[in-house]
């Protein structure tokens, strides 16, 4: 048995969280503007590669973070005793509070990162249909309806030896 909902958020309020806190710090949204331009202008500078082809390849990367933020559950690091463990990053944003400031702003940017790429593609089918879908799983996970919501048993608890103990 896992522990209990209420023991397992006094150990969430315990402590700061390190692996989620930083997204609040000055400078984070525009590090993440840099990580953009970034991608952006390594996919420019590639030969071969067309500005069209570059925007889209952005956007692709950008929506690649989706592993960082819904798939990987807990902290890499050992400070937090196991009261991480079952939630992704993007669970862990806020305390799981939904609708803050930081959670609009990183579902903000693969929307913008869609529209510009499609504008700077022409609208091509193939390549609107492969942002649109990456985008489209990247949003739905973020929806508050998808909070600690598992599909197909990926990232499902498993239980310890420890946990079966009754608190």
């Amino acid at each position: 048995m896992y522990k209990s909902d209420y023991v397992q958020t006094l150990d969430q309020h315990s402590q700061t969280n390190l692996n989620s806190s930083w997204m609040n710090d000055k400078g984070a949204w525009v590090t993440n503007v840099l990580i953009v331009v970034l991608i952006k202008f390594f996919f420019g500078i590639i030969p071969g590669i067309s500005p069209e082809l570059s925007w889209s390849m952005t956007t692709l990367t950008y929506n690649g973070s989706y592993v960082m933020f819904h798939a990987v559950t807990g902290v890499p690091f050992e400070f937090s005793q196991g009261a991480y463990d079952g939630i992704t990053l993007w669970e862990q944003i806020d305390g799981g509070e939904q609708f803050t400031a930081t959670r609009k702003y990183l579902t903000t940017v693969p929307i913008v990162l869609f529209l510009v790429s499609t504008h700077y593609t022409h609208y091509a089918p193939s390549v609107f249909f492969v942002n649109l879908v990456l985008t489209v799983i990247n949003l739905i996970a973020k929806l508050p309806a998808m909070h600690q919501v598992r599909l197909f048993d990926i990232n499902q608890k498993v239980a310890s030896a420890d946990e079966d103990l009754e608190y």
